[in-house]
């Protein structure tokens, strides 16, 4: 048996050899077909892992909940009518906003304010703009951070307000290169605060990531809430320049805009955890009426589920994904008829080379393996050639565009099984027509 099939496989690359030029245009549409299937199996795959980077970065089961501007609606022709009203008023985002939810909700598993600040880091003649970000010790949890080394600040009195921090990967790497940060200090805007943990690299600082508020985290200083409303700025705190705005009398249009603008909230957002994610939705409709009445019916705040909206963007880029292949899988099919084409083209031409092999005693299954095999030897090195273009295609697109890409083993093996489904399926109806010629009717023809 192996005799026979390197005998047909010399004749089947003798004939491909003396026909060049029409074996290489066959191959064409297998070449394009595996390559395009590759390439979009390849930008599907890396689509998911950023959404897993993603919700990796965002933490699981999690709601945010952060400030927004006030809402308004209403006839313009009313508010021209009417006399002006007081508004009512409404403490923002607080701390005793978090405490409260997560008081109230046993859902909650754990919860972190995030306070935001953008400060000058400075150390040993080295500065940097960067954020300094005030949460809890929960943060570190709920966003699946790992610590490179030390520790993470406590909620108990042994860090409560007090100077400390933990720095991100990229931080240590441009303020302490080549020394170990622990127990050393970095200033941050006016105030000198001791590190006391270094967290592993984490990422995120792409642009695909920004609109789920995911930042640079690598060079984010990480510090106690209480510490930053403390020794840094509480939005929610009176201060003088404040009553003195009060009481100027200034009701021109330039204030209220001034107003509008300024932002009240003492914390910029919370993040809370739910161990179930079949309790997501009901915690987040549950806090959401919570925080309405706290806030005295003033929708200054927005419920955000990460979760929702990385389902939501990895089943619209699935979708894209299985339109992108099946377009690619079309080349293939076209590939396959050419392939049947010219195998029946090259059966008419080799009708005496048939009727000759069938008169000295070549069986039907000898002309059957014979173009059959010509048909896989096409289609197979069209196919090796296209995983080839493929993988080299998948890292052009990621070069070239912010893409990732992502070749697997399982789509290298999908598309070599798929070129040979191809010479298999559309060269055995050639391969059949030449082994049902008579021999004396394909050694007349002309």
């Amino acid at each position: 048996m192996l005799e026979v099939i390197r005998y047909n496989l010399l004749i089947a690359l003798e004939a491909i050899v003396q026909n060049r030029l029409r074996a290489f245009l066959t191959s064409l549409g297998i070449i394009f077909g595996v390559a395009s299937v590759i390439a979009m199996l390849a930008i599907g795959k890396g689509a998911e892992q950023q959404i897993l980077e993603q919700m990796k970065l965002l933490g699981t089961n999690n709601i945010i909940v952060q400030p927004v501007v006030e809402q308004e609606e209403g006839n313009v022709a009313d508010d021209e009518q009417q006399k002006p009203q007081n508004k009512r008023f409404s403490p923002g985002l607080t701390l005793s906003d978090l405490n409260d939810i997560r008081e109230i909700l046993p859902s909650i598993y754990k919860a972190t304010p995030e306070i935001i600040g953008d400060v000058l880091f400075v150390r040993d003649g080295i500065k940097k703009t960067g954020k300094l970000i005030g949460v809890s010790e929960d943060y570190f949890d709920i966003s699946a951070t790992e610590l490179e080394s030390g520790q993470i600040f406590a909620d108990a009195n042994e860090h409560q307000s007090m100077p400390v921090a933990v720095i991100g990967k990229s931080v240590k790497t441009k303020f302490f290169a080549g020394t170990d940060p622990i127990g050393k200090q970095i200033k941050c805007g006016p105030l000198w605060f001791t590190v006391i943990g270094v967290l592993k690299e984490r990422g995120g600082g792409n642009s695909t990531m920004r609109h789920l508020g995911i930042r640079d985290f690598d060079m984010d200083i990480y510090i106690p809430a209480t510490t930053f409303l403390l020794r840094f700025k509480n939005r929610s705190l009176l201060t003088e320049r404040d009553i003195k705005k009060a009481n100027s009398g200034n009701n021109n249009d330039d204030e209220e805009t001034d107003k509008k603008s300024t932002n009240y909230h003492q914390i910029d957002r919370m993040i809370l955890h739910v161990k179930e994610s079949a309790y997501i939705k009901p915690t987040a409709d549950v806090a959401s009426r919570l925080l309405q009445r706290k806030h005295n019916e003033v929708v200054d705040y927005e419920v955000i589920i990460p979760e929702l909206l990385l389902q939501q963007e990895q089943r619209t880029k699935r979708i894209f994904n299985i339109v992108l292949s099946s377009i690619a899988s079309i080349s293939l099919l076209v590939g396959g008829i050419g392939i049947m084409n010219i195998m029946f083209a090259s059966v008419v031409e080799r009708y005496k080379e048939i009727g000759t092999r069938m008169a000295i005693g070549a069986r039907k299954l000898d002309i059957k393996l014979q173009f059959l095999t010509e048909a896989l030897v096409i289609s197979l090195s069209g196919g090796i050639a296209g995983i080839l273009f493929g993988i080299s295609l998948s890292y052009i697109i990621e070069s070239a565009t912010e893409i990732k890409t992502l070749v697997s083993l399982v789509s290298i093996v999908i598309s070599f099984g798929v070129s040979i489904s191809v010479g298999l399926v559309f060269g055995i109806f050639p391969a059949i027509k030449a082994a049902e010629q008579e021999p004396a009717d394909v050694l007349r023809y002309e």
